[in-house]
C-alpha cells in the first residue's frame, strides 16, 4: 500500500467504513493521515497538525517515539503473541512487577485486559463475584454519579451518565444502578459539605444492595470534562468503607500523569479497591489495559466455587503490548514529565485564559495537562474541526466542549499554536 489514498478509496472509507460515534447515512468529514511524528499529525494533502488530543489521551509520548518502537521490535523478533492461559512470558512479568511499584500501596493483583471499556467490565465482575463468593448474594447492583463515562461496552455503559450521556439512547435495556448528582464543587474551589449528601444518602438507602461504586477520580472524562473536589473522593472512599462496598476508580484517562499525580485519586489520599488503567499505558502504540485489585478481593472471589475469576480475553497480556508498556514506563520515569507537567497547566490556564470573555463562553478550566472551553450550546463538530485543521491544530470537540490533552512532549510554542487557533475559531460569529 504505497502511495497517496485516492479519492476512490476515501469514497470507499465514506460508505463503508463507520467511525467511531458518527453516522453511516451522513458521516462526519474525515482527514486522511500518512503519518505521525512527536506532536504532529501529517496529512495526505500536506498539512501538518500539532496534536491536541493525544490520539484519545493514550499517546502521552508523541507519535512514533525511538524507544517504544525499539521496544515493539524487540519483541517481534521473539513472538507477537501467545495465549496467557496456561503460559507466561518475560514482557507480561516485568510489566507486572512495575505496575505494582507505580501503584498506590494494596493495589498487587493484576488481571491484564484488551481495552478500557473491558477493564471496566472486570472491575464490575470482580465486584460481583466478590460479593457472591462472601456471602453477600444480595449485593447485586453498582452506584456511581451522574456525569460520568466508563465506556461503551453493556456493563460500562449501564455506570454512564443515565440522561445527557451518550448511552441515554439504551436507558431502559441497560442493568440499573443507583445514581448520585454530579458532584457540584469544583477542583480548586472551596469545599462544601453539602455536596457530598446526596451520595451519603444514597449508600445509607441501599448499601445492602450495592457491591461498588465506580468513578472516575477528580476528572470526568468523556461525560463532560468537569473536574470535582478531591474532598468528595475522599468521604467517597470512608463510605464505601463504613458499609463494605467495593470502591472502583477508573484511572483510564486519568492516570500515567494526566492530571498531574501519576494516578488522580492521589489527589485525595485514596486507595481504591479496584483500579482501571489503560490509554497511556502503552503510549498509544496498541489497545491495551489492566484491572488491579487488592489481595482481599482476589483471595475473596477464589475462597468460593468455582474458585476461579470468570473472565479471559484472547489477547489478554500480549507480549508486544506488554513490552511497548514496560518502555512507555520507562519514559514516565525517566523523563521530566513531574516538571513539565505542571508547566503546560501553567501555559494552558494562561493561553485559554482570553476565551473566558468570548460570547457564547460559558467556562474554561484546566488541570494538569487538560484544557476545556465548555460552550453555551452544542459545537458544530465539523464545522468548527474544519477551522481548526485550517489553522494547523487537531481538535476533536464534542457536545459543548472543545477540550485538549496533548501530549507532554509538547513546546511552549506548540501549546500557543493550540490555544491561539481555538480561541480564534471560537471567537468568529
Amino acid at each position: 500500500m504505497k502511495g497517496k489514498i485516492s479519492d476512490k478509496a476515501l469514497e470507499f472509507d465514506k460508505k463503508n467504513l463507520w467511525h467511531p460515534y458518527t453516522s453511516m447515512t451522513a458521516p462526519l468529514p474525515v482527514y486522511a493521515a500518512a503519518g505521525a511524528q512527536g506532536v504532529y499529525i501529517d496529512l495526505e494533502d500536506g498539512r501538518r497538525l500539532v496534536d491536541g488530543m493525544s490520539s484519545w489521551w493514550c499517546a502521552v509520548h508523541g507519535y512514533n517515539h525511538p524507544a517504544l518502537n525499539r521496544a515493539v521490535r524487540r519483541q517481534l523478533r521473539r513472538m507477537s503473541h501467545v495465549m496467557f492461559g496456561g503460559l507466561t512470558h518475560r514482557p507480561a512479568i516485568e510489566l507486572g512487577r512495575r505496575l505494582v511499584g507505580l501503584m498506590p500501596e494494596g493495589l498487587d493483583r493484576i488481571f491484564y485486559c484488551d481495552s478500557g471499556s473491558v477493564a471496566v467490565e472486570v472491575a464490575a465482575k470482580m465486584a460481583l463475584q466478590y460479593m457472591q463468593a462472601t456471602g453477600q448474594s444480595r449485593r447485586v447492583q453498582l452506584a456511581t454519579v451522574c456525569g460520568g463515562y466508563h465506556g461503551d461496552t453493556w456493563q460500562a455503559m449501564s455506570v454512564c451518565d443515565p440522561v445527557g450521556g451518550m448511552h441515554s439512547l439504551y436507558a431502559g435495556r441497560l442493568p440499573v444502578h443507583h445514581f448520585a448528582p454530579r458532584p457540584q464543587v469544583s477542583f480548586g474551589a472551596e469545599w462544601d459539605p453539602r455536596d457530598f449528601e446526596p451520595m451519603a444518602a444514597l449508600l445509607a438507602a441501599h448499601h445492602s444492595t450495592i457491591a461498588a461504586v465506580i468513578v472516575e477520580p477528580v476528572v470526568q472524562g468523556a461525560g463532560g470534562m468537569w473536574f470535582y473536589h478531591p474532598v468528595y473522593l475522599r468521604l467517597l472512599r470512608e463510605y464505601t468503607s463504613k458499609y463494605g462496598i467495593l470502591l472502583i476508580a477508573d484511572e483510564i484517562a486519568t492516570g500515567f500523569m494526566r492530571t498531574g499525580k501519576m494516578f488522580a485519586c492521589q489527589w485525595a489520599g485514596v486507595v481504591p479497591d479496584i483500579m482501571c488503567i489503560g490509554k497511556a499505558l502503552t503510549g498509544g502504540y496498541m489497545s491495551f489495559a489492566a484491572t488491579v485489585t487488592t489481595p482481599r478481593v482476589a483471595e475473596g472471589i477464589g475462597s468460593s466455587p468455582p474458585g476461579v475469576f470468570m473472565h479471559g480475553p484472547t489477547f489478554m497480556g500480549n507480549p508486544l503490548a506488554c513490552a511497548v508498556a514496560c518502555a512507555s514506563l520507562d519514559l514516565l520515569e525517566s523523563s521530566d514529565y513531574g516538571r513539565r507537567i505542571p508547566q503546560i497547566e501553567s501555559a494552558l490556564h494562561r493561553l485559554l485564559a482570553p476565551a473566558s470573555s468570548i460570547d457564547g463562553v460559558r467556562d474554561v478550566r484546566v488541570l494538569g495537562a487538560i484544557g476545556v472551553v465548555e460552550m453555551e450550546r452544542q459545537v458544530d463538530v465539523a464545522q468548527v474541526q474544519r477551522m481548526l485543521v485550517e489553522r494547523g491544530v487537531w481538535v476533536r470537540p464534542f457536545g459543548r466542549l472543545i477540550y485538549i490533552m496533548p501530549p507532554y512532549i509538547i513546546t511552549d510554542r506548540e501549546l500557543e499554536q493550540l490555544c491561539g487557533a481555538i480561541v480564534e475559531v471560537i471567537s468568529r460569529p
